[in-house]
This record gives C-alpha cells, structure tokens and sequence, in this order.
C-alpha cells in the first residue's frame, strides 16, 4: 500500500488512511517487530519535536 496523501485541513478521512495504512504496514509483523516498529518511529518523531522546541 502506498503511503497516504492527506488533505491540507486534516479531517477524519485522513485519520482513516493513516490507521489503514499504518495497518497494512504492521499487519504480519511479530510482537517485537511492532514493538521496535513503534519505538524508532516514535523517537524520530521526538527528536522532531525537540529540534522545533529549541528554534522557538
């Protein structure tokens, strides 16, 4: 499945493409590939975050 475009609005179309997305991506993955899966994405997002926090 393709990665998702989303609308400049953000509405709840969106939210279903990425929940059906991120679905198929994760579909056949064992316990600990999700789980590994999960924690790189989600320490990309905060080392995201944090970078923006210092440009304030």
């Amino acid at each position: 499945m393709d990665r998702p475009v989303l609308s400049p609005d953000f509405t709840i179309e969106d939210i279903h493409k990425l929940r059906e997305y991120n679905y198929y991506q994760t579909k056949d993955m064992s316990w600990q590939e999700r789980i590994d899966y999960y924690n790189s994405h989600g320490m990309e997002v905060h080392k995201i975050i944090q970078q923006r926090k210092l440009l304030k």
